[in-house]
C-alpha cells in the first residue's frame, strides 16, 4: 500500500470531509481528512488506482489540491 498526503483548499466542515473521503473511497482507495490542517491523507493500492484518478476525484467535488 502506498500513502500520500495532499493539502486540499476548500475543506471547512464535516460534510467537505465526507464528500472528500466518499469520493476517494468511490475510486478505490481509502482517505483520511484533517479538517484543522486542511489535509487528506490516502491509502491506495498503486496497482489498482493512480494519484491521477485519486486527484481528479477530490478534485470533481469541487476541492482544490495545492
Amino acid at each position: 500500500m502506498t500513502n500520500v498526503t495532499w493539502h486540499v483548499e476548500g475543506m471547512t466542515c464535516g460534510h467537505c470531509k465526507q464528500a472528500v473521503e466518499k469520493a476517494v473511497a468511490n475510486a478505490g482507495a481509502q482517505a483520511e481528512v484533517n479538517l484543522a490542517d486542511k489535509q487528506v491523507t490516502i491509502t491506495y493500492d498503486k496497482e489498482k488506482v493512480t494519484p491521477e484518478v485519486l486527484r481528479e476525484a477530490i478534485e470533481d467535488q469541487g476541492y482544490d489540491i495545492v
